[in-house]
């Protein structure tokens, strides 16, 4: 039996259209995968804790050192972790917002990566500091953007601060296998929008009946 962690990061409600993507992957996954539990983590439309200084001195003194504002400022972040560790597959539906993720996915994230918990520093080693903690998982991204052009090689590359800053926030926590799938276009033109959301569609069919994407 897999555990799938479903993340939606979209403020919209009915009118997200990553939501669309994070339903039919949990649709077709349970279709492939009827053995398999769902949990879902609500980012978006929650009102997700910042990183404050008591969470900052909690986080880094041993747990049994730790007072009882401290136990309590890291219980979100506790939360969060265990619902990863517990996790075989996480799938994250974000947009992209002014070049890059919400900033509720921020707060999520910055709860999340956490020394001694999802990331072991190694401060002898600064050429490379980080060991991630969390093992064997898959991670698929499903991403909507308003323009075209932000993949490798295309006019946008430079401005899209999104998807290359997700993949470096797994990895760093331990995870490389990665699977991402992007709707562009949103707010041009709407015939080319259609015709991609319905290949996106299928891919994301494909991608949680399969696990993979095929070219």
């Amino acid at each position: 039996m897999k555990n799938l962690l479903i993340i939606d990061a979209s403020p919209r409600g009915e009118r997200s259209i990553t939501r669309t993507f994070t339903k039919l992957f949990g649709t077709k996954w349970m279709e492939s995968n009827p053995d398999s539990t769902i949990h879902h983590r609500e980012v978006g439309q929650e009102v997700i804790p910042h990183v404050t200084e008591l969470w900052i001195s909690a986080a880094f003194k041993p747990a049994e050192l730790r007072t009882e504002d401290e136990i309590n400022v890291l219980k979100t972040s506790d939360k969060y972790i265990a619902e990863l560790k517990a996790a075989d597959v996480i799938v994250l539906g974000t947009p992209m917002y002014n070049w890059s993720i919400p900033s509720a996915l921020k707060a999520y994230l910055d709860q999340v990566i956490r020394a001694n918990e999802t990331v072991k520093m190694r401060p002898d080693d600064p050429t490379n500091p980080y060991r991630g903690l969390l093992k064997d998982k898959k991670v698929y991204l499903l991403i909507s953007r308003g323009n075209a052009g932000y993949e490798k090689g295309e006019y946008y590359e430079h401005m899209n601060f999104q998807t290359d800053y997700l993949k470096t926030v797994f990895n760093v926590m331990g995870l490389s296998d990665i699977q991402q799938i992007a709707l562009n276009g949103s707010a041009f033109d709407q015939q080319v929008y259609e015709q991609n959301k319905k290949y996106v569609y299928s891919k994301i069919a494909e991608m949680a009946s399969n696990g993979e994407i095929t070219a």
